[in-house]
């Protein structure tokens, strides 16, 4: 009897074992980047940056983040004014957003605490729009000091 239970504890213990997948390394991550293969939450800005360099555009703010039934995050910026992402209840989430737009590789990355959160692949005139965008918001902002930031 004591042997069937220490049995059952060992097959218990490597299948808790077996079912707990720790964060990929940043080998998996570049691999998985390189392959376009961009898993939010298994990707960090740093896999991104080390395959396809410094991302040509790059914002840094303050974003607020609809939590989606399934618990992905969708950033109120990419949703129109008024609106709600189709399926989405009730849950928010806040964070310093950093947003990644890499116009060759036709995508738009979004990092909360540093791992991939959303990412949306973007036709052409769809990311010039969104770079235009971010190019006007940008004249309206000031420096702690008061003065605008070029």
């Amino acid at each position: 009897m004591t042997r069937m239970l220490y049995v059952v504890c060992s097959l218990l213990i490597l299948a808790g074992a077996a079912g707990c997948k720790g964060a990929p390394t940043l080998a998996e991550q570049e691999q998985s980047v390189r392959a376009n293969i961009l898993v939010p939450d298994r990707v960090t800005s740093l896999a991104v940056v080390n395959v396809w360099g410094e991302p040509p555009h790059y914002r840094n703010e303050f974003t607020q983040f609809f939590v989606m039934p399934d618990f992905s995050l969708i950033p109120a910026s990419r949703v129109p004014l008024g609106e709600n992402p189709r399926g989405w209840s009730a849950g928010v989430h806040a964070g310093e957003g950093v947003y990644f737009a890499y116009p060759e590789q036709g995508w738009l990355l979004v990092f909360l605490n540093d791992w991939l959160v959303y990412k949306e692949e973007l036709k052409e005139k769809e990311m010039n729009d969104l770079l235009k965008a971010w190019a006007y918001e940008d004249r309206f902002k000031m420096r702690l000091d008061g003065t605008p930031i070029p």
